[in-house]
């Protein structure tokens, strides 16, 4: 079974505009409210397509009612550890031609005793070889020092460890060493202090954090595809161009198609979460409810020398 934790979830309200004019009244032409968070797409990407998984969370205020309804409504296995603040609502704005921008409030404060229940709920709900993936930001009280304990108490327990995190929070979850790691090139290059400007420079960054204990590191390039650097080596993975409705929630979609491929023992792991990653954007929410197995995928081994359309600096 695949576990995720989600410290900071969130109602996710998406509004679609025509345009969005900065100090004007402006006008949606359709909304959506989803239960998100990094880990809770993740597990109900998973749940959608048939794949064992339990998601884990805090929840409290009105916006964590509405977001376990939403939850329920989903059929996602879930356990929820009540906190006394209030889960907190995004909004992203998505404008006809694509552009999208997300608005993210901060989430409430954990409580020293609810960081203890909430990693509590979690080891309790998984059992040795699963994989438990830790998702997305910290709220404030979930400090990075209970992270780099839970995830160092995760692989005493005999758990497979994935974590998608950003900055800071990062580079100190790299001291504790989890098996699986999903930067982009920005928070590779953040993460090794090393500048990325080409595939060769992506692997060596991997490989930096391979050689301090990361097992297998998956990064994201965007429209350059993704690299996934492991013990068997290389690859370089791209799609075929689709069209992007709203790129919110990829990322998290591009996660769970490689666990996916994992869960099913598909050796494809890297086309598995590019054809995921490539199906979510071209979807008007952030949820993802059916793979387009038709995408056409490339991977081959990388080559040091391809230039990437988006550099990236420490």
């Amino acid at each position: 079974m695949i576990v995720t934790l989600t410290p900071n979830p969130s109602l996710d309200r998406t509004l679609f505009l025509d345009s969005f004019t900065r100090g004007a009244v402006n006008r949606c032409t359709a909304t959506l409210a989803e239960p998100s968070g990094k880990g809770v797409n993740v597990a109900l990407a998973l749940h959608s397509h048939g794949v064992p998984v339990l998601a884990v969370l805090p929840i409290g205020g009105p916006a964590g009612e509405q977001l376990v309804q939403l939850i329920d409504t989903a059929g996602l296995p879930y356990r929820a550890v009540t906190i006394t603040g209030t889960i907190r609502t995004n909004v992203s704005i998505i404008e006809a031609d694509g552009t999208s921008s997300k608005i993210n409030e901060l989430g409430p404060t954990l409580t020293s005793e609810e960081v203890e229940e909430l990693v509590r709920t979690t080891l309790d709900s998984c059992s040795s070889g699963d994989w438990l993936a830790i998702c997305g930001t910290l709220p404030n009280g979930f400090s990075e020092r209970h992270l780099v304990e839970a995830v160092r108490a995760a692989r005493t327990a005999g758990l497979r460890v994935a974590v998608d995190t950003s900055g800071s929070v990062l580079r100190a979850v790299l001291s504790a060493t989890p098996h699986f790691v999903k930067p982009n090139a920005h928070e590779l290059a953040e993460a090794t202090g090393r500048p990325i400007r080409t595939v060769g420079d992506v692997t060596a960054a991997a490989g930096q954090l391979r050689a301090i204990g990361q097992g297998t590191v998956l990064v994201s390039l965007g429209r350059d595809g993704a690299v996934l650097v492991d013990g068997n080596g290389a690859l370089h993975g791209r799609t075929a161009a689709v069209t992007a409705i709203n790129t919110v929630g990829a990322g998290d979609a591009f996660l769970a198609g490689y666990l996916a491929a994992d869960a099913n023992a598909s050796p494809d792991l890297l086309a598995s979460a590019l054809r995921w990653g490539a199906t979510a954007v071209q979807h008007h929410g952030t949820l993802l409810s059916r793979v387009d197995d038709s995408i056409p995928v490339q991977v081959t081994a990388a080559d040091p020398n391809v230039t990437l359309s988006e550099p990236a600096t420490p």
